[in-house]
């Protein structure tokens, strides 16, 4: 425990497969009943086709997959008794041509050929034909050319035989090759498991293959069943939903030579999007796995199936690290194949997350200057200011503006007035001059801001130096003497 603690740090423990705890001091839940499966973790399917009626018939039209997927014992029943009855018809035909053409009451008479020298009865007639079929040959007893009939018998025992052989042997072949008992060698964990990985909330569970031999172009897919009822009322009692282990990646393409965990991410796109430690004690769900894979010896495909139920789904939990690097090879450890601990998780769902992290985000604030098209720049940096509880803009707007102590109202009457001059630049050349003359202005503009345009004029002019100031004609006059007689005359056309 102490090197384990060293190894990952103190917030780790080590628990039992069998420990449902979430890591959270919290009281372990009450244990559920057992409900049925749809997949065992062997991979069986609990399904039984019931009430087919007439469609029975269809399983005879394809005898040989029919016999493939009987049970062992069923198999062997049909392989013997369809060989004994099959040596059984054709020792009676054998025996019944002797009875006809009278072999059995001349059967020791040299001078009479019979049909099959050596047949006097039926047990005769018998090993007759086993030693034809077998192709043993003892040769003592053996047909004649003077019997057409036991010639076109012998052929048509030849052909059969080679029938029944091909059939039954190519199934019982079939059978002992299926893949099915080398998907007994892929392992899955026993629990899968949620925590944290990479900054996300990650659903995880582990495969492993026990033997030497690769499982080529190997894929893993995952299905959820869940029951729902649409919006139109349908009630889909085992709904299918794809889980995505890493399609879109190439994640789910696997080189299965040491085990692997495979990862789903819960995201928006994932079923489990709401899915929190506490929802889960209620929700009814079971994650069917499937693995399939080209045998590297056989190169015939192998398909592994196991499934997870909700209480078989660890929260708050990772798989202990089994892949130890030895003196020139990496070992593993399958006895901590299964092994969890627990890590420190969220127990809330990624949507609670994403909701609780964007109510609490900084970039909240500026929405509430956008939502009105007439609020000006100075009115949301008002609103701003007013929330903040502070009196000055913020330091980048001093600097551009250059104002840094004027107050707020002298600020919006400057940006009024300069909001003017960029719509006077905007106007044709006629209406600026128009709107440039005194006493043509908006009515709108009362004394007190005439007033307080004119004071920064007269400043302006008297912070000049003296030879500019005589070049403007003292305190605020025209320089009308000093310009050219061209622009003093445009000039005084324009005041006209």
């Amino acid at each position: 425990m102490s090197a384990l603690r060293k190894k990952f740090g103190d917030d780790y423990q080590v628990v039992t497969t069998s420990s449902s705890g979430s890591g959270f001091n919290q009281p372990p839940p009450e244990k559920k009943k057992k409900r049925q499966r749809f997949v065992d973790k062997n991979g069986r399917c609990n399904v039984q086709h019931g009430n087919l009626g007439g469609e029975t018939s269809r399983y005879l039209s394809d005898l040989f997959t029919t016999l493939v997927d009987l049970k062992w014992r069923w198999n062997l029943f049909i392989f013997i008794l369809t060989y004994t009855v099959a040596w059984l018809f054709m020792a009676s035909m054998w025996w019944f041509i002797a009875y006809i053409r009278g072999d059995l009451n001349r059967a020791h008479n040299d001078k009479y050929t019979p049909c099959v020298a050596n047949v006097y009865n039926f047990p005769s007639a018998f090993l007759f034909f086993i030693e034809t079929e077998a192709t043993i040959g003892y040769g003592y007893r053996y047909i004649t050319d003077k019997c057409p009939e036991g010639i076109i018998l012998f052929l048509f025992q030849s052909i059969l035989g080679s029938i029944v052989d091909a059939f039954l042997i190519g199934c019982m072949f079939i059978k002992m090759s299926q893949p099915k008992k080398r998907a007994e060698t892929l392992m899955f964990s026993e629990h899968a498991v949620i925590s944290m990985r990479d900054g996300k909330l990650t659903l995880m569970f582990r495969v492993g293959n026990l033997r030497n031999s690769h499982m080529v172009s190997a894929q893993i897919r995952c299905k959820l069943l869940k029951s729902r009822q649409t919006p139109e009322g349908e009630f889909l009692p085992l709904d299918q939903l794809e889980l995505d282990v890493g399609f879109s990646t190439g994640a789910d393409q696997l080189f299965l030579v040491s085990p692997l965990t495979i990862c789903h991410v819960i995201d928006t796109k994932s079923p489990f999007y709401d899915l929190s430690q506490r929802s889960m004690q209620t929700e009814q769900f079971e994650i069917v796995v499937i693995l399939e894979g080209i045998v590297e010896t056989t190169g015939m495909t192998c398909q592994a199936r196991t499934s997870y139920t909700e209480d078989e789904v660890l929260w708050g939990h990772r798989f202990f690290p089994v892949i130890s690097l030895e003196e020139g090879f990496f070992k593993v450890d399958y006895s901590q194949f299964h092994a969890t601990f627990e890590v420190p998780t969220p127990p809330y769902s990624v949507k609670e997350q994403e909701e609780a992290l964007l109510l609490s985000s900084p970039l909240m604030a500026p929405s509430l200057c956008n939502s009105g098209e007439k609020n000006s720049s100075l009115d949301c940096l008002e609103t701003l200011e007013d929330n903040d509880s502070t009196t000055k803009l913020p330091t980048k707007l001093q600097k551009i503006t250059g104002r840094d102590g004027l107050p707020k109202k002298l600020l919006r009457m400057s940006s009024t007035t300069s909001e003017m001059t960029y719509s006077f630049g905007d106007l044709p050349m006629k209406l600026q001059r128009i709107s440039s003359v005194p006493g043509v202005s908006d009515d709108k503009q009362g004394g007190k801001a005439s007033k307080i345009s004119t004071e920064p004029m007269s400043k302006s002019v008297a912070d000049l130096p003296p030879k500019l100031q005589r070049l403007a004609g003292g305190g605020g006059g025209r320089m009308d003497g000093h310009l050219p007689p061209k622009l003093r005359k445009m000039n005084s056309d324009r005041f006209t």
